[in-house]
């Protein structure tokens, strides 16, 4: 029977936060069975909290926001990701303002944070959320799907209109060692022509060559990690909004897919397993 896990000992990150520019300290502490993934507002009067939970998200644009009462967090996939390739059940998430760090755009400096802290085993048994028959969300041009799978697989296509990257597809059967070679390291996308239209909106304030694969209209200002990060980082999104589910087991079919579309499937299965 497998059991569920936290982290061994408290780790802690400081950086900036990609939409918000803002200085930020996140600090992962080991949790007691069945507490789930929690964020807690430090920063805030009496340090409010917010479960990551399908129920929880507010907004998509650009990130995945989680909201309760007081406590709003945003730009969590990355993190989540980690959380749930990695098969972290349980953990308190400190952090001193409502974006964590982007760190350099990926998901890896987490997965080092997690490897530091270690991965403790709970004498309680893993709550798997059950399949029992696929899921879907549909728009005109896009969709994404999960069909019952005895482990985790994602298969994503990825079209994009700029000629350096066009359509991409990635196939990846995801455990643990998978996601730290193929998809952790691969980072967020963004193009120089959008820079002062997210900004306008208070968006990608933080962002920077340093955090993120950039595109002029021509060419590519930052050297890739892998030909196809693109698409890889498209994975990586999906599994951190589909980490707010909890355990679960399928095959994860998309294209085109977005924090939109992640998030609503994310809260589709929770109400059909509630069923």
């Amino acid at each position: 029977m497998a059991h569920q896990t936290t982290i061994a000992k408290t780790a802690g990150y400081t950086g900036i936060g990609l939409h918000s520019g803002k200085d930020v300290t996140i600090t992962l502490k080991p949790a007691p069975a069945d507490t789930g993934i929690v964020f807690v507002r430090t920063d805030l009067p009496g340090a409010p909290r917010v479960k990551a939970a399908a129920a929880n998200v507010t907004a998509t644009m650009r990130a995945t926001t989680l909201e309760d009462g007081a406590a709003k967090v945003f730009t969590v996939e990355h993190l989540l990701a980690v959380f749930f390739a990695l098969g972290i059940d349980n953990c308190n998430v400190e952090i001193t303002a409502a974006e964590p760090p982007v760190a350099d755009g990926s998901a890896l400096p987490f997965v080092r944070m997690v490897e530091e802290a270690g991965i403790a085993e709970l004498d309680a048994p893993c709550r798997y959320v059950d399949l029992p028959a696929a899921q879907a969300v549909r728009y005109p041009d896009k969709f994404i799907a999960i069909l019952p799978y005895d482990g985790l697989r994602v298969s994503f296509t990825s079209v994009n209109p700029h000629p350096l990257i066009g359509t991409q597809y990635g196939d990846f059967e995801i455990d643990a060692a998978t996601f730290k070679r193929e998809i952790a390291p691969a980072r967020t996308i963004g193009f120089m022509h959008e820079v002062e239209a997210l900004q306008a909106q208070g968006l990608a304030l933080g962002g920077s060559l340093e955090n993120a694969v950039v595109y002029d209209e021509d060419k590519i200002l930052t050297p890739l990690r892998f030909p196809d990060e693109l698409v890889r980082h498209k994975i990586l999104d999906v599994l951190g909004d589909l980490a707010l589910v909890g355990r679960i087991r399928g095959h994860i079919v998309a294209v085109k897919s977005s924090h939109a579309l992640n998030t609503t499937l994310a809260k589709q299965i929770v109400a059909s397993a509630q069923k």
